[in-house]
Parts: structure tokens; C-alpha cells; sequence
């Protein structure tokens, strides 16, 4: 089948009593047993459930895995991911990551003596400068959080498989609709599910991806063991939103061209960063490695930290809010919102300044949506 007819179909055929058309939710923490050997595949809903299991099962067929986990939240996926590896493992990650991604390493893991290089990953050379003798693990999100600049993933696969490091991708920004790291080499793809696969901001949730039986025994130990699963209700929600990820991907994506293009050519805006953009100093590797941009972009307003805030505060569609990915349009100013965790040093050396608003583009009319930001550009 192909990627429309899985997002649809994998995952909802459970129900053999009533033949229904739609996954049910199972919301029972526990499931009894026929004997003291036999169960029907479920005892306790932390280690297991048949909704969660259901959505599993579909993402693992997007992404091209052998295997999901899905769990509460996307950093519980992050956190899940790095109980791969142990004390004095090093770990190479990129300098524009996600704020939070960048506190969990650097506040949380880095303490209990995980060690971490944030490089610029647009180079593989500086990828490649970074080995140590103990490297793992090689971090890798693409595109960037909030600078949406790309890393070669084939080529940083090359220098992981070299070190003998496992490579973890961060899909979130673009789904497997237009992104499949795992075709490049990846050994491990995580995604906030909140994000794009969900698609409605009424749900958070997180998974793991794999491909080798070594890391899914792994993740499903760790999972387990510290109670990382998502709701049975959470996973029904997602599996819901992920039978239109691909139409709503292609809106998504258009509106974010056309907002792209406008603000590129508006006196008050600086800089713009999308990579579907010409202009974009890696097109052409975006060309090659996404089927897509995505529906995500930044810009620097001309000015300064009092002219953003201008902006912020005028728009009447795109809602001053952090997260991404619903039908919704959302605007947020990393500086004091979805990097704010980062150290001003570690902010400014990965290229977020005062100046730097994020957007996720939604579904809505784009003509509605660029009259709203034409105007909110006014002064």
C-alpha cells in the first residue's frame, strides 16, 4: 500500500466482535489472563496496550521501521532514546536543536555523565571534527529548530558509521510524508507525535522508531520500566489525526511557500529561513533528501527586539503560542518561548537573535493569513 492508504488503514482493523471501522479505545490498565502462561498479548497497560499498540504499528509503517514505541510526550521519546547509552558516552548533537532537547543534554544528562559536543551539523566536516574515541551516538534534527537549516544526513550517517555510533533522527519537523531518515541510513527516528502526526494541538505524545531488534528490545525495556507510554486515549487521538497527514502536509506546505515568498520580498523583514526558498543556502540538498519544505519557517524583522514584539502582538490569526504543527497558524519569538532554556551565549552562536520570530503555518486561507501578517508588518 502506498503512504495515503497506510496512514488510513494500518493500525485500525482490531475489531473482530463488531467489525468496526474505527480503532476502539481500551482504556483498562489491566487484562486477565487465561491461565498462568497465556494472555491474549496484554497483561498491564504500561507494558502494553492494544490502541497504543495500534498506532505502533501505524507510525512504524510510515516511518519504515520494524518497530514503535509511543509515548507521553516527545521528550519522553528523547528521554527513552538516550537510556541507550551509559555514563562516559559521547554524544554529538547540533548547536540549533530544540531548546528543550538542548536543556534535557545539557542540564539533566550531561550531569549524570553523559558527554555532549553541540557543533554546526551543516558541515559534516565539523560532525566529522567532533569524534572521540567513546562517540555513540550522533544527534541529528533536521531541519534545524528555529533556523530550519539542513544536515546531510547520508553524509553524517557515513561519519556515525565510521565511529561506530548509532545515529538518532528528529523527524517531527517534517513526518515521514516528507522525510524518511530511515532511507538514508538513520538507525533511530523520534518524533513529538503533538506535532505534525497528531496534528490538532489537542494531544501530547512522543515515539521512538527503530530498525535494528537490538534498539526495539531495548526501547521497550526502558519504556516499560519507566512508565513512559502513552494513554490509551492520547494514542487513539494521534491514530485518528495520522489518517490525513498527507493531505494536510501538502496545505501545510503550500501556504508556507507562498507566506515564504511574501515575506522575502517585504521591506521589514530581513531574512527569511525555508528551505522550499531558492535563496536558502542548502535548496538543493533539500531538494534531494525531502520530499517536501514542510510548513515551517523564521524570519528576522528589520529592527530589533521592540519591532518583533510589534509583530507578535498584532497578527489576529497566527496565535502567540509555542508548539507546531496543528491546522492552526502559530507565531512564537524563540528568545523568550521554545529556547528560552538555552543559555543568550548558546542562543546567539546557534543564530537565534532578538530579532527571530518562528512560525507554523497552518491550513487556514493563505491569502487570510498573508493579509494578516502584511498588516502586522506595518510601522
Amino acid at each position: 500500500m502506498r503512504f495515503e492508504t497506510r496512514s488510513v488503514h494500518v493500525g485500525v482493523d482490531k475489531d473482530r466482535t463488531f467489525n468496526s471501522c474505527i480503532t476502539p479505545i481500551y482504556p483498562s490498565s489491566t487484562f486477565y489472563w487465561d491461565d498462568l502462561r497465556t494472555n491474549r498479548g496484554f497483561d498491564y497497560t504500561r507494558s502494553g496496550n492494544p490502541t497504543r499498540r495500534a498506532l505502533e504499528e501505524n507510525i512504524a509503517s510510515l516511518e519504515g521501521g520494524i518497530d514503535c514505541w509511543a509515548t507521553c510526550t516527545g521528550m519522553a521519546a528523547i528521554t527513552a532514546t538516550l537510556h541507550l547509552f551509559r555514563p562516559g558516552d559521547h554524544i554529538i548533537a547540533g548547536n540549533d536543536i530544540y531548546g528543550g532537547t538542548y536543556r534535557l543534554f545539557a542540564d539533566y544528562f550531561a550531569p549524570m555523565g553523559l558527554e555532549f559536543s553541540f557543533v554546526d551539523m551543516v558541515d559534516p566536516g565539523n560532525v566529522r571534527n567532533a569524534v572521540r574515541p567513546n562517540t555513540r551516538c550522533i544527534w541529528i534534527e533536521t531541519p534545524s529548530n528555529p533556523l530550519l537549516r539542513l544536515t546531510d544526513i547520508a553524509a553524517v550517517v557515513e561519519i556515525a558509521r565510521e565511529a561506530g555510533a548509532v545515529t538518532v533522527a528528529d523527524n517531527t519537523f517534517l513526518s515521514p510524508y516528507l522525510q524518511r531518515p530511515f532511507e538514508f541510513g538513520v538507525d533511530i527516528v523520534v518524533h513529538s507525535t503533538t506535532k505534525y502526526l497528531n496534528g490538532h494541538s489537542d494531544v501530547v505524545g512522543g515515539c521512538i522508531v527503530t530498525r535494528h531488534e537490538e534498539h526495539a528490545q531495548r526501547i521497550r525495556e526502558v519504556c516499560n520500566a519507566l512508565g513512559l507510554g502513552c494513554s490509551p486515549f492520547d494514542a487513539w487521538l494521534v491514530l485518528r489525526g495520522v489518517k490525513t497527514l498527507a493531505p494536510r502536509m501538502e496545505v501545510h506546505q503550500r501556504n508556507a511557500m507562498a507566506i515564504a515568498e511574501m515575506l522575502q520580498e517585504h521591506p521589514n523583514v530581513e531574512r527569511v529561513y525555508y528551505p522550499g526558498l531558492k535563496s536558502h543556502p542548502q535548496y538543493e540538498l533539500a531538494q534531494r533528501q525531502q520530499r517536501g519544505p514542510g510548513a515551517m519557517l523564521s524570519f528576522d524583522v528589520r529592527g530589533g527586539r521592540s519591532e518583533a514584539e510589534r509583530v507578535l502582538t498584532r497578527t489576529k490569526l497566527f496565535a502567540l503560542a509555542e508548539s507546531l504543527g496543528g491546522v492552526e497558524s502559530l507565531i512564537e519569538y524563540p528568545e523568550t518561548m521554545s529556547h528560552a532554556s538555552m543559555t543568550p551565549e548558546a542562543r546567539r552562536k546557534a543564530g537565534i537573535s532578538e530579532k527571530t520570530l518562528r512560525v507554523s503555518v497552518g491550513i487556514e486561507n493563505v491569502d487570510d493569513l498573508i493579509d494578516d501578517l502584511r498588516q502586522a508588518l506595518q510601522w
